[in-house]
């Protein structure tokens, strides 16, 4: 039988590429010419540290961050930005954790929206993968494109495809 995984996964190179270029953009730009900018990137935990002098920095650098990442080809909703940032001293500094994966709650999401299309196709959770199987290949594409018009807030790649 036909089938593909939906996964949420997130190529660390490009990312690392993507935030080096940032860091290079941010040392030639004129208004932040002798200010206090730091971006480090943790591997293992996928979390982005960010480290500003002001509120109106921290915005710009997470503007250029964004536009660089999609230059990259990569999703621009990689970065969960919904905590705040805080004021340490005088800098301003922000955790922007990286989705990797499908998390349990969003999985559940993708499950429901591919059952209520109503299309003829069996959708199962595989810890961080969401797996499509479907007696035709056209069903499966017809989920695809279901996937792609719902926004669902985390970037989807969609591998695998077997028929």
């Amino acid at each position: 039988m036909p089938s593909f995984d939906i996964v949420s996964k997130v190529d660390l190179q490009t990312l690392d590429n993507a935030i080096n270029t940032v860091k290079k953009e941010i040392t030639n730009r004129f208004d932040f010419k002798g200010s206090h900018v730091e971006i480090e990137l943790n591997k293992k935990e996928l979390v982005l540290n960010l480290e500003v002098e002001s509120d109106m920095k921290l915005a710009q650098v997470l503007d250029v961050l964004v536009t660089r990442t999609m230059r990259q080809g990569l999703d621009a909703s990689i970065y969960d930005q919904s905590k705040e940032a805080y004021q340490s001293g005088k800098v301003y500094k922000k955790e922007v954790p990286i989705r990797n994966g499908i998390k349990q709650e969003d999985a559940k999401k993708i499950v429901k929206l591919i059952k209520d299309s109503g299309l003829k196709v069996q959708p199962a959770i595989m810890d961080d993968i969401v797996r499509v199987t479907a007696k035709k290949i056209d069903d499966l594409q017809e989920v695809i494109q279901k996937c792609r018009e719902a926004n669902l807030g985390i970037p989807l790649q969609y591998i695998n495809m077997k028929s």
